[in-house]
């Protein structure tokens, strides 16, 4: 069993329940993190904590160990007049709102119309059940 505070060096694919592939190591140095810091989402980190270094093994991530559910409250309604004047909105655009405390918060464009365009700042995998591939390369 990693404990918490260790360090763990991973390689991993992650797939959608549709098996598009929405992130990867291949090709990368290892994904490298410390165990119990929420560095990573709990279901990754759950799923890493009972494997042993050269080991592989595929983990289901429910949405709730992940992202979270979508929620319909993040999803608004933003009147095209507060938009910079320069600015053309497309769905799937990416943008940065500025949250309560002042931290960015990063949304997407899911529709524009005439006079506003509608936001989304659910995290882009919310929702989703995610499959990992992981192979654990070293623990420190």
């Amino acid at each position: 069993m990693i404990e918490n505070g260790q360090k763990v060096k991973i390689h991993y694919t992650g797939t959608l329940d549709d098996g598009k592939q929405f992130d990867s190591s291949a090709g990368r140095e290892p994904l490298e993190f410390e165990m119990g810091a929420g560095m990573v989402i709990p279901g990754f980190e759950k799923g890493v904590a009972d494997m042993s270094v050269g080991e592989k093994k595929t983990i289901n991530i429910p949405a709730a160990e992940a992202y979270g559910e979508k929620r319909e409250e993040l999803v608004m309604s933003f009147d095209r007049a507060q938009l910079p004047e320069d600015m053309e909105p497309e769905v799937g655009m990416m943008l940065q709102m500025q949250g309560p405390e002042g931290q960015p918060v990063p949304v997407t464009v899911t529709a524009v119309e005439e006079a506003a365009i509608i936001i989304d700042a659910n995290h882009q995998l919310a929702g989703q059940n995610l499959n990992f591939e992981l192979e654990l390369v070293a623990v420190d």
